[in-house]
């Protein structure tokens, strides 16, 4: 159903786009009809899919290392308080530099391989895999945590053996929730990190595509790989949707419980 509606979205987005181009008039190097994107996409599918299959890599890669970093941060922040002190700060620091800020220096240090890219997508993820999983973990509901308690106390079990079991049968599981917001958030933020660091230094991409397509005033081509940047950020974010809903099947009916409530 959600396929559908998407579909009948990016149809009606199609439309609209074509009716401006042909009621403005505008010249094909300045907003090029989707027909003509189509033509071009179909024309340069063989460059358009070789350069998609690097930024694709570069943010796979990323949002697997930043999923997997974000993680340890937040259980790292939640169960030890002198990390939270000096780790936290600088988590919400890195958010205040802008991503074009970094990355010619990401290009320097690391070259104009995938490495920088990578790193780029990673640092972007991060944040809100973290910020999620560690909103999760810091709401656990205090009643599991007093039951949790006194079965520690009854137990006579060491201080880190209880530790772990706390987060593995009670934090880890309450903040499963939070933790797939911030993956899809992840997600869909995901392509950005890469393309700004194929901008910034590359020889592969989409990003690195978009802009030599830009400077040799092909429109056209750069639409079309924009469409396909955008058709990739899409399934991504469909793919890790479903994903996450098949693996906790519980946020299935709780957002069934919330469209029902409201429709």
């Amino acid at each position: 159903m959600k396929i559908f509606r998407m579909l009948i979205t990016i149809a009606g987005l199609l439309l609209l786009w074509a009716a401006i181009a042909a009621l403005l008039d505008l010249p094909k190097f300045i907003l090029p009809s989707p027909l003509i994107v189509m033509e071009a996409l179909v024309r340069h599918a063989g460059l358009i899919a070789e350069n998609a299959i690097t930024t694709a890599t570069e943010i796979l890669l990323g949002l697997i290392l930043g999923v997997m970093f974000g993680m340890i941060s937040a259980l790292m922040i939640s169960a030890y308080q002198p990390v939270k002190q000096w780790v936290f700060p600088l988590l919400i620091a890195s958010q205040a530099i802008p991503v074009f800020a970094i990355a010619p220096l990401l290009v320097l240090w690391l070259g104009y391989g995938i490495a920088p890219k990578v790193v780029m997508s990673l640092l972007i993820i991060y944040f809100p895999v973290t910020v999620g999983f560690l909103d999760g973990l810091n709401r656990t509901d205090p009643a599991w945590l007093n039951l949790a308690t006194l079965l520690q106390k009854s137990g006579h079990k060491g201080r880190l053996g209880d530790l772990v079991r706390l987060y593995r049968y009670i934090k880890i599981p309450y903040a499963l929730p939070s933790l797939a917001s911030g993956i899809r958030v992840a997600a869909a933020v995901a392509p950005i990190g890469a393309v700004v660091g194929e901008w910034v230094g590359a020889s592969s991409g989409l990003g690195y595509l978009m802009l030599h397509a830009n400077a040799r005033v092909q429109t056209d081509l750069m639409f079309a790989s924009l469409l396909v940047l955008t058709l990739m950020a899409l399934l991504l974010y469909y793919l890790i949707d479903h994903g996450l809903r098949r693996a906790l099947p519980w946020l299935s009916d709780q957002d069934d419980t919330v469209t029902q409530k409201w429709s």
